[in-house]
């Protein structure tokens, strides 16, 4: 009987911890971030569509950055495109102190904007990297488990806006009705309060910048290996021309991308509007950001069960079922008003836990090492996806109310879309690898 190969070598396996630390790192930004939409809506007098600019700064900085990321790491190493994006996230959080000096929303939204410069260094570094880490066959498994302690970053950063931040803002306190109040102060009292949040939303972002300073250090010190494509040497890396023509040229890669950008748009959708759709239901936004935490809750238990039911069914068909039970989850949140449509729109994150590293796997898993680095730059730069729909559905929002429907329920159309879009990517690759098998 065969010996089977481990999913991580023992040669790779300090790497490997060190570099999903960082999966876990991305995770804190990115779910501390979603609830601020909400929180910058109240204390600057938003529409919920000029908050969701949040989300445009802040993923449109993975699209601004990730075809130079990969460029960066094509010329150096894996090891100097973390460092580069340890630094910038450092920068980007650091911003949020002359941000709140200066009470502008516009540079709150700068310092997000570089914030995720830094998060696509490491994002288009750190995944080819683990799928490097190891036998090929086992790579998106390996992913998988990677990308399975990013919720544990998640759920930090949502503890953090649920415990530290939003209890903490005094421009969300209501009447006896449950109406926010901060709307009937005069503009001097507005202003105390404005000063007084801003200092909140700034602080654990601050604080964050030195955390990751201090990993800064540790992998600096570190001894990486070289994998795949770098033991061959940058001299033999494909020309980028070469490099977008073989990507172009396959098609599970191409149409990756596009359900990447699918995904990432009904993931940012899903967990930044659960916050408004039970404001609807006279929620406040810190009882609100629980039910954010507990999603984030079944997306990590997703994970790991996903990561585990892959080793009997075909990663490709998983992401297709999934796909199924999240479009069911989306259909209950807009069809059915009240907690039971709160229920069903928490329930989407277990269904959405693996689509990310599936995606991301399969698609890159019959890309050559020579391309590798190009390919998961145009998956990262995917991202975009999270920048582009949470201010359209911010829109749909401020409607109110669509032929007598509530908006907020109605705005959830978008997500149900994209997952319809991950259904059929699934099923097409699952086709596509038995073809290739026979």
């Amino acid at each position: 009987m065969k010996n089977k190969k481990p999913l991580v070598p023992k040669k790779y396996l300090l790497t490997f911890i060190l570099i999903t630390s960082l999966f876990a790192l991305w995770g804190f930004a990115n779910d501390i971030t979603n609830p601020m939409v909400a929180a910058f809506q109240t204390v600057m007098e938003l529409s919920v569509t000029k908050a969701s600019m949040v989300q445009f700064a802040f993923y449109g900085g993975y699209a601004t950055m990730a075809i130079p990321a990969a460029l960066f790491i094509r010329k150096y190493s894996y090891k100097s495109g973390i460092l580069l994006g340890l630094g910038l996230y450092a920068i980007g959080a650091f911003l949020f102190i002359p941000a709140a000096a200066y009470q502008e929303f516009a540079f709150f939204c700068f310092s997000l904007y570089i914030l995720t410069f830094g998060l696509a260094f490491l994002e288009t570094t750190a995944n080819p990297f683990i799928l490097a880490l190891g036998d090929k066959e086992s790579s998106t498994r390996r992913l998988n488990l990677a990308q399975a302690f990013n919720p544990i970053g998640s759920l930090s950063g949502m503890a953090v806006a649920s415990f530290v931040v939003l209890p903490h803002l005094w421009s969300d306190k209501r009447d006896a009705t449950g109406k926010i109040i901060f709307d009937t102060l005069s503009e001097a009292e507005k202003a105390d309060i404005r000063l007084h949040d801003l200092a909140i939303i700034r602080d654990p972002y601050v604080a964050l910048g030195l955390v990751v300073l201090c990993i800064f250090v540790v992998i600096a010190i570190t001894k990486m290996p070289k994998v795949s494509s770098e033991e061959q040497g940058a001299g033999e890396e494909n020309s980028v021309k070469q490099s977008l023509s073989n990507l172009w040229n396959n098609s599970i890669y191409r149409e990756g991308v596009f359900t990447q950008m699918c995904y990432v748009a009904a993931q940012i959708m899903v967990w930044t509007f659960i916050i408004q759709y039970a404001d609807h239901l006279g929620i406040n936004k810190a009882t609100a950001q629980v039910y954010n935490i507990v999603a984030m809750s079944l997306a990590l238990s997703g994970r790991f069960i996903g990561t585990y039911i892959m080793k009997f069914v075909n990663t490709r068909r998983l992401l297709a079922i999934f796909g199924a039970g999240a479009s069911i989850c989306t259909l209950g949140a807009i069809c059915i008003e009240g907690m039971v449509g709160l229920y069903s729109l928490v329930l989407i994150s277990f269904f959405m836990s693996i689509m990310f590293p599936s995606i991301y796997g399969i698609a890159l898993e019959n890309v050559n090492p020579q391309d590798t680095k190009l390919g998961a730059a145009f998956l990262v730069m995917a991202i975009v996806g999270g920048a582009l729909m949470p201010p359209l559905q911010g829109m749909i929002i401020d409607q109110g109310t669509i032929m007598g429907f509530p908006a907020v329920n109605i705005s959830f159309g978008l997500p149900l879309i994209c997952f319809l879009i991950i259904i059929i990517y699934g099923y097409r690759s699952f086709k596509k690898g038995l073809k290739v098998q026979s």
